[in-house]
């Protein structure tokens, strides 16, 4: 089956991943694979601070991450945006083992050859959402609908 994705440099920010073929509403695009770390083990490693402003971790549970720096694939490179055209779907493990659950990206509309895939990442901190951590958290998409920052509102 011939891919319908491609990562190349984007308009939004560094990489990001394109669709080479039409995309459907609900289409399973890609998983998004790397290594299962415990959230002790991400805290204690220096490549995921909230100072960054960068992320190739993806939340799967209370107790696991997925660390796409470690076994990554394509779809570390897809960029967030106020207003995607995918979302991240969790998929639970049979078995109750959730070290095994998955993460997959969908589209939520129909998506054209060419265009960027992304998702909004969701993003909660803590610690309170100040200006400075709002621009190291800033949001490139350049939607009309943009909020200027990837991080969420507090609940």
């Amino acid at each position: 089956m011939p891919r319908k994705i491609v990562a190349r440099k984007s308009p939004i920010h560094g990489n990001g991943v394109f669709a080479v073929a039409p995309l459907a509403k609900g289409e399973r695009v890609i998983e998004y694979k790397g290594q299962r770390r415990s959230h002790d083990d991400v805290d204690n490693d220096s490549g995921g601070d909230v100072d960054s402003g960068h992320t190739f971790l993806f939340t799967l549970n209370d107790d696991w991450v997925i660390d796409a720096t470690r076994s990554g694939n394509d779809a570390r490179w897809i960029n967030h945006s106020c207003d995607p055209n995918c979302e991240a779907v969790i998929e639970e493990a049979d078995g109750g083992d959730n070290r095994k659950d998955r993460v997959f990206i969908e589209a939520i509309r129909d998506i054209a050859p060419g265009e960027e895939l992304s998702y909004n990442y969701g993003i909660t901190l803590a610690e309170r959402h100040t200006p400075r951590l709002k621009k190291i958290w800033a949001c490139l998409c350049g939607s009309p609908k943009c909020t200027g920052t990837m991080l969420q509102p507090k609940s």
